[in-house]
Order: C-alpha cells, then structure tokens, then sequence
C-alpha cells in the first residue's frame, strides 16, 4: 500500500514538448550535424509552402554562419505571405499547432511538428531565443519576435516583441541559434541542391561561412497550389468516423454526399442500406453500434477512387528533365509521371526518371535519389521502399551492372506525391512498404 502511494505521487501527465524534448531522434536531431539540416529543411519546406500558397515564384535565402564555440546561427528568409502577428508565437512555439494537419491535399508540412521543433532543439542546446520577423503587406508593419518554448506546458513564451523597420513587403524571416559542428556541409549543399531539382520554379541563395551559392530557377510558372479534398469512405477509421458525426446536424444522407469524397445520392443510400439506418435519420443521435455498422457498410459498398488532379501536385516530365540537367549535365534523361492511383482511400502519384552518363561517377552504386512531396529524403536510404524497389528491379537485361543496387554512371529519381505520404517514422526519411505504391514505383 506505502509503495503504491509513492508511484501514485511520482505519476503526472507530460507535455508533448517534455516528451520531444527527451526523443529528440524521433523528430530528426539524433545529431548536431543532422540538427543543422533537419532545421534547415523545416524552414525551407515552410517557405515554399507559404510561397505556393500565396502564389508566388518562392525566392528563398540561406544563411548559416559561425558564432561561437560550435555555436551555429541559421537564418532561413522568404517572399511568401508573411504571418499575422497573432499567430506567429504559436507556429514558432508550440509543437503540433499547424493549419494543414486537417486537410486532405499534398503538402510538405503537416503535423505542425517540425520548425517549432527546431525552436525547442535550440532552446536546449544553446538555451537561446530564436527570432521571427513577419510581413504581411506594404500597408502592415514588420514585427519582430523572441520566441521560446515553455516546455512543461507546451505554450509559446515570448521572450520580446516589437514592430520593425524591414525592407521587405512580405515574407518571414526565421533565425535560429544552437550548438552543432559544421561537417555537414556536404550533405548540406546536397539537400539544396535536390531541393532544387524537384522544385524548378524556386531560386535558393545560400551563404555558407563566407562561400555563396545560388541555385537559379528553370521554370517561371507559378505553381498551382493544391486543394483540400473530403475523405474518401475507404481510407476512414471508426475514430474520425465518429468525430465527424459528432460534429454534423444533418441527415445521414447529406452528411455522407457533402461530408466525403466521390459519394453521390445513389451510393449513400445504399451505404443507407447496408448499414440497416434510414438515411433520414440525425447523424448525431447514432450509437456507437450504428456507426460501426455505417463504417462496415463505407467500406463494402463501390466508390471511385478520390480525385487526384486538385489534391496532388506532380512536377511534370519536362520539369524533372529540366531540373535535372541543369544540376547534373548527363548524357541522357528521361522522366516518367505514372497516372494516378489509391491506397487506403489516399490518392497518390508516382514520378521516375532515369539520367546516364556524364559527369556521374562511373565506379560505385548508381545515385538513388528520393523524394517525397517535393522534399528529399536525405536518411534511411535502406530502410524506404523506393530503395528496394529500385533493388528488385532486373538492370541487368538493360546492361546496367547490378550488386542489389544498379552500379555505374546512373542516376535514378523517384518522387511520391500523396495526401498523406506512409513514412516510417515521424522524422520523415523513409517510405513505409505499402503495395499498391511499391507496384507504381517499379511501373515507372
């Protein structure tokens, strides 16, 4: 009894800032070089959201320069549409707080995760504040924030806050101070550059201790942003199921045509049907036993596959090709974009393209490149599904050499653009086995 009373005592929630603080590795800082590149992607994938979203050709700059003792400061700058003020200590100081977690589209950032995660990896290794400058038009001012985490509660905790002279008209400016070594310089320039090739529409200008490095834009167009789609029947589980319900004053009938994807009248009734409820009947006065049998009925009853031309935004054959070339002059490139297809009520497309020759290594593995909406996969490279794919492949009938992986002066690049992309962990490095987009990657 003594006992029980002292674990009692010992026992009390923690906040999901606590528990990110000690599983660092989950979210892609297991070390300081990765740190430097985990923030730098973050910052980057949230400039080029921003800019898309806005409709604007993404010009982003890049700066990382030594401080102090393996003290690094990165500041990551972008044209998008700025953030309002009252937002920004949230996205910047507080994990899991994001706009695109409840929209079915392609996007690269989605749990609200992963710059608020830099903010607090900075926080812990050089205990300083990371700074935030916002605009969001000619007519507002710049402000200009200090921003940590309070870590127990998970709240934004902010530290100074002012308006700020800025030249910019919009845009946000994110600077973020921690502890690293510089070794991941390679790897970094790496990133940019595949960044680079799979988003042709954006420039990057980068200063590195005192080198620069631009990489220029093949492509003038705007990209078109995706939009949000319902759900599709197929792909729901019993729990959003019963959130959704409990949300709806409908009828059965309206809540299944408006609130999912690809269902008409026809289609709901007989879901109506299956499940034995009259489609007349108040969405939210049905029992937990009524949904079950509503979900089982979803999932037999035939729908088309969600559509995937607003929700998805592919490259493009000839923007693969040219991004391609303009980075790696090869004897030959050649790009595929696969229709596209379904897994578990999630759309999906997969893109491939091929390169030969040139200046790529003649000895050794061929380059494996891997993308998932639009972000390089930099880690993990044994443990995705696109590398075994790539594995099972017989390059040999094509006299490509072949020790598991092609060898030789080749160049491979699969690109997957989902709703919702299956990664092994939430540090987002490696593509889960599902079969449906195993098939689509040897297709291509």
């Amino acid at each position: 009894m003594v006992l029980a009373e002292e674990l009692a005592k010992q026992q009390r929630s923690i906040s999901v800032a606590e528990f990110f603080e000690k599983n660092k590795h989950l979210l892609g800082f297991d070390s300081p070089t990765r740190g430097v590149i985990t923030t730098i992607k973050e910052a980057v994938d949230n400039a080029l959201d921003a800019c898309e979203e806005a409709q604007v050709l993404p010009d982003i700059y890049i700066s990382i320069k030594k401080t102090g003792p393996e003290i690094f400061r990165i500041i990551v700058e972008d044209n998008g549409p700025g953030i309002v003020p009252a937002q920004v200590p949230f996205v910047f100081g507080k994990l899991l707080y994001g706009s695109r977690f409840h929209q079915i589209r392609q996007t690269r950032g989605q749990q609200g995760i992963g710059i608020s995660a830099a903010v607090l990896y900075a926080q812990l290794t050089s205990g300083l504040a990371t700074v935030v400058i916002s605009r969001t038009g000619a007519k507002e001012l710049a402000h200009r924030f200090e921003i940590q985490i309070k870590i127990e509660t998970n709240e934004p905790d902010i530290i100074s806050q002012q308006p700020f002279e800025w030249d910019r008209i919009h845009g946000t400016r994110v600077q973020i101070e921690f502890k690293s070594t510089m070794s991941a310089k390679k790897k970094l320039l790496e990133y940019l550059k595949y960044t680079s090739v799979v988003n042709p529409h954006a420039r990057f200008r980068v200063e590195l201790e005192d080198e620069s490095f631009t990489f220029e834009r093949v492509s003038q167009e705007v990209i078109a942003c995706p939009v949000a789609i319902q759900p599709h029947p197929h792909g729901i589980e019993f729990g959003q199921l019963k959130r959704m319900a409990a949300a709806s004053d409908g009828k059965l009938i309206d809540f299944l045509v408006n609130g999912f994807s690809r269902v008409g009248k026809k289609t709901a009734q007989e879901m109506c049907n299956r499940a034995g409820l009259k489609p007349t009947a108040k969405v939210q006065g049905l029992s937990a036993e009524e949904l079950k049998n509503l979900l089982a009925a979803m999932q037999v009853v035939a729908v088309p596959a969600p559509p995937t031309t607003q929700c998805l935004s592919p490259i493009g054959e000839e923007l693969i090709r040219r991004g391609l070339d303009k980075e790696f002059q090869m004897d030959f490139v050649s790009a595929r974009t696969r229709p596209s297809s379904v897994y578990s009520g999630h759309p999906f497309v997969v893109e491939a393209a091929i390169g030969y020759g040139g200046r790529l290594q003649p000895e050794g593995n061929a380059m494996i490149l891997r993308f998932a909406n639009r972000v390089p996969l930099m880690y993990q490279q044994g443990a995705c599904a696109i590398t075994e794919c790539v594995a099972n492949v017989n390059w040999k009938s094509y006299t490509i050499s072949q020790q598991g992986l092609p060898m030789g002066p080749v160049l491979i690049l699969v690109h997957v653009a989902s709703t919702n992309v299956p990664f092994t962990s939430e540090s987002k490095d490696a593509i889960a086995g599902i079969p449906e987009i195993e098939k689509e990657i040897v297709l291509a």
